[in-house]
């Protein structure tokens, strides 16, 4: 199942590492009204039904048509916002090409839908074209199976499954046809668009293989969710597969990152284009270092994945935010057990976990 950042865990940037990134833009575009950022590159924020409220895409204009970078959900309101923007400002202008960063449905959800309208190919990797598939054809049954089974070994109560699903059941319809056939990039691909050329930096962690793009020649890069200003994308255990570490591979995909030039100009898919790309980086991963902390203290004397759930996320959440926490608090726990800072045990059906510090 997907999470994108729209679910987040919301960890805020810590001041110090707020003051040294720099926003050339102090307010965002008004939804559907695109903006230029930097040539034949435009922003178009569109919005969600969440608590945070939008996805930025982005339209990278060349003389004979446009590439589109990610689509929003599919819904009525998405789909009138293109709409405005193709009898407007790009009225009459060809779509060439339509790539989704990661299978996310702020992502994705639309992107079939404006491929087949446009008659454009549609480009993404292949991890996130295997799970996009995969959201798309389970059932609902197995899915179920699969988050009880999550919620039986991390000590959480079955029904917060259920009232989960229910949840689920509505957010499937953000999810549009997915395009017919699609174009895989792989790590060694270059895309002509935005009168430059684009290469693939993948993120793995938040999602399977997120592609993002990044432009040598202008020191852009369109960041998808792998790196925002301001708040850390989820990363979670998915419930098909609960021995996953997708955190080791969220920390050590960000130093691709990181290696990226200094002024690079980051196009981040929530919140506001920014500069300090390395600043941001070097912030997500001391969070998620205070985190594992916290982990590993919650786990002194042995504890379930719902016990250290509940030392991360000290508050109410309801049972859509369960969802989430429970993925985020696993994944700590499988990266600490991993590194063999910790130790699971099965004990009538829960996992206990006991840090090796106690």
């Amino acid at each position: 199942m997907g999470r994108s950042a729209y679910n987040e865990n919301m960890s805020q940037a810590h001041p110090a590492t707020a003051n040294a990134l720099r926003f050339p833009f102090a307010e965002p575009p008004a939804f559907g009204e695109p903006r230029e950022v930097a040539p034949g590159i435009l922003w178009l924020r569109l919005p969600l039904p969440f608590a945070l409220n939008h996805i930025n895409v982005w339209i990278l204009r060349d003389d004979d048509g446009v590439t589109l970078v990610d689509s929003g959900i599919f819904n009525d309101v998405t789909q009138a916002a293109w709409n405005g923007v193709f009898d407007g400002l790009l009225k009459g202008v060809p779509v060439k090409q339509v790539i989704s960063t990661h299978y996310h449905p702020d992502h994705m959800g639309a992107a079939g839908w404006l491929s087949q309208r446009f008659g454009a190919p549609f480009f993404t990797t292949q991890a996130e074209w295997d799970a996009a598939r995969l959201y798309a054809d389970t059932p609902q049954d197995i899915l179920m199976a699969q988050l009880v089974a999550e919620y039986c070994r991390a000590g959480l109560p079955h029904d917060l499954a259920d009232q989960f699903m229910s949840v689920r059941a509505l957010k499937r319809n953000h999810n549009g046809p997915l395009a017919p056939t699609v174009n895989i990039l792989d790590t060694g691909s270059r895309i002509a668009a935005g009168g430059t050329t684009w290469r693939l930096v993948i993120g793995r962690g938040h999602s399977p293989e997120l592609g993002a793009l990044y432009a040598e020649e202008r020191g852009v890069l369109i960041a998808g969710d792998q790196v925002l200003p301001g708040i850390t994308p989820n990363v979670s255990v998915q419930p098909h597969d609960l021995d996953a570490d997708p955190l080791k591979l969220f920390l050590a995909t960000l130093q691709d990152f990181r290696r990226l030039p200094e002024g690079t100009f980051v196009l981040p898919s929530h919140k506001l284009p920014f500069y300090g790309l390395r600043e941001r980086i070097d912030d997500i991963v001391a969070h998620h270092g205070t985190r594992l902390v916290i982990a590993r203290e919650a786990t002194a004397n042995g504890a379930t994945a719902a016990n250290v759930m509940a030392a991360l996320f000290p508050r109410p959440l309801d049972a859509h935010q369960t969802f989430f926490a429970i993925g985020e608090t696993l994944a700590h726990l499988n990266y600490l057990v991993g590194t063999g800072e910790m130790t699971r045990a099965e004990e009538g059906g829960v996992y206990r976990y006991r840090s090796h510090a106690a």
